[in-house]
Formats: C-alpha cells, structure tokens, sequence
C-alpha cells in the first residue's frame, strides 16, 4: 500500500506513532524536556505505591488509585505506539511488569495483597535507560552502574517491605506496621538482628532467610559496582557491548576498533 493509498485514520496513527517515538526516544531539546517530565511524574506515582499502605484507609484513596491506573495506561499505550517493533517490545521484562502494575490498579480490592508488587515500577524505570540517559552523555556517566545497583537494593528493600507488611504487620493500625516492616526488613538484609521484631511461625523464618540472603547479594553487587574500575557507556559498533575501560582502544569482546570521546575529566 502506497502512501497516497492509505486512509486517513492510518496516516494519521503513523504520524502519531512517529511523534511519539520522537519524543520518547529522541536526543532534541523537546523531547529531553518530555522525557524528564515523564521520570517526575514516574517518581512521583513510586512515591504514591511507597506510600500506599498509609493512604489506604483514605477516603479519596480510590481516586488516586484509578488515576494512576489512567496515568500508566496513557503511558503503557504512547510507549508501545512509539516502539517500531511493538509484538518484542512487548514480550519485554520491564514491559509485562508495568502491565501488571496496571491490573493491580484496576482491581486494587481482589488484588490488594499483590499491591506490594507495584513498586517494582522502580526497577522498571531504573532498566528502561530512560533514566540514565541524560547522564551517559557527561562526566557523571560512571556513576550509572553504582546508581542503578543502588536503585536494585532499595527496591528489593521496598519490595521486601510490602510483602512482611501485608502477610505480618498489616494488623497494625496507621504507619506503625509499615514502620515496624521496613525496620525488621533492614535489620535483616544487614544481618543485625536485634530480635525486638520477629516473624512468627515457619513461614516467618523463611521469609526471613530469603529476606537475607537476597540483601547480602544485593549488598555486594553495590560494593563490586562502587570499588571496580570506572567504565564508560560507548556501545561497540561491532558486538554492541557498551560498557569499555575510559582507556580502551579495542573491544574486549570482538577487538573492534574503538573512538571513545575524552571528557577532559
């Protein structure tokens, strides 16, 4: 079908497909202020699903609930419209968890004890690239894999909160329970173990021993990102590999010649 041959509602999808990649996907000036937007409203839903077992008793709870639902919708729909292949962006990690994230908010009553999950809006953002994106062009790009090995750990965190919260503690009125989650879960991950707060019964300690053993692995991924030699973000036209040494003059991978911009740092 030729350009002149299609109709209108078919020309008119491509040029929004191809705006909407534009500014998703796009390096223009309009489009990193689109995107940025994006991240703080992004931010701004993480902050609502943190703070959800304390609003849950609000009265204009719901609202917000289905608003973000709409929100995330709105989201979910653009960013497949902007995609060129939209069957493998779809069959994507970070995509199928959103998409779960959304029926959450759309049945918060008959899924209410998965709501916990919905933080993992966190680890979505954090692998969508999106959120390095503005610094992989700077100075600072070195810092993108402690920062997302940092953004890991506190979603497990949060994750691992959420759940010790909603199977444990959500007898407990008000923020109390939140409260006394969050601190048992970091007690635990850093292996103190006060032993003022503990979980009952044997799914208590295995919860607990899972809680452990996933916070020390996540623990020394921050150290190994931290201390390990810096590595730039410079993708091998070759292989793609993309992260190299600030020195390298060949892949590592494939021994393809290499031309990584100096900084001047």
């Amino acid at each position: 079908m030729t350009a002149e041959s299609k109709s209108p509602t078919d020309a008119g999808l491509t040029r929004l497909r191809r705006r909407l990649h534009y500014l998703y996907h796009s390096r223009a000036r309009r489009a990193r202020i689109f995107q940025a937007c994006v991240i703080i409203i992004d931010l701004a839903i993480i902050a609502f699903f943190i703070a959800t077992p304390v609003l849950r008793d609000a009265s204009a709870f719901l609202w917000l609930d289905y608003a973000v639902a709409i929100i995330l919708l709105i989201d979910i729909v653009a960013r497949g419209l902007s995609e060129p292949h939209l069957r493998a962006w779809l069959k994507q990690p970070t995509v199928i968890v959103d998409i779960f994230i959304l029926v959450t908010l759309l049945f918060p009553h008959s899924l209410a004890n998965l709501g916990f999950l919905r933080i993992l809006r966190l680890w979505s953002l954090s692998r969508s690239g999106q959120l390095w994106r503005p610094i992989r062009s700077n100075r600072f790009a070195r810092w993108e894999q402690p920062l997302s090995a940092a953004l890991n750990l506190l979603t497990f965190l949060l994750v691992a909160t959420g759940f010790i919260y909603t199977f444990f503690f959500r007898h407990n009125p008000g923020a109390t329970g939140y409260i006394d989650a969050f601190y048992f879960t970091v007690t635990t991950v850093t292996t103190t173990g006060f032993g003022d707060i503990t979980l009952p019964g044997p799914w208590g300690k295995l919860t607990s021993i899972v809680t452990m053993i996933c916070g020390i692995s996540l623990f020394v991924r921050l150290a190994q990102a931290i201390v390990r030699p810096s590595k730039v973000f410079h993708p091998c036209p070759r292989c793609a590999l993309q992260w190299h040494d600030q020195d390298a003059v060949h892949c590592k991978a494939c021994g393809e010649i290499l031309a990584i911009p100096d900084d001047g740092a």
